[in-house]
């Protein structure tokens, strides 16, 4: 959800930036019947297509970001997880034996449709010598 928050706040802050750097020039003044072939004056501000240009770039740069650090945050907090499931087994008719793990304990679960039920902590056994 801050994610999603954070990409809307920055395309809006985009969208402003943007907006504010194409607006009409509201300083002319247009006269009906006024001849047209006077020499237009240079354009000072950017224009359309290099603003567009600006946006696409740092869109291309956010979608760049997101990207990487999806990719790098994945393999972090795989490693950070507490709660796992180590193996799965089907029983038919949608019943399940599970081994799930956390905090470095593992548990047999029974799941079928509308029930969870611990049918056993599993230990690890020491090797013998």
């Amino acid at each position: 959800m801050r994610r999603a928050r954070a990409i809307f706040t920055a395309l809006l802050a985009v969208v402003a930036i943007t907006t504010a750097l194409a607006a009409p020039d509201d300083t002319k003044i247009f006269v009906p019947g006024a001849s047209t072939t006077a020499a237009a004056a240079p354009v000072t501000g950017p224009s359309l297509g290099s603003v567009t240009l600006l946006v696409g770039l740092a869109l291309a740069g956010v979608g760049a970001w997101l990207v990487w650090r999806a990719r790098s945050g994945i393999a972090a907090s795989r490693d950070t997880r507490q709660l796992a499931i180590h193996e799965t087994r089907s029983l038919g008719n949608r019943q399940y034996l599970v081994v799930a793990s956390y905090e470095d304990k593992k548990f047999l679960l029974g799941v079928c449709p509308g029930r969870i039920d611990l049918l056993a902590p599993l230990h690890r056994e020491e090797p013998r010598a």
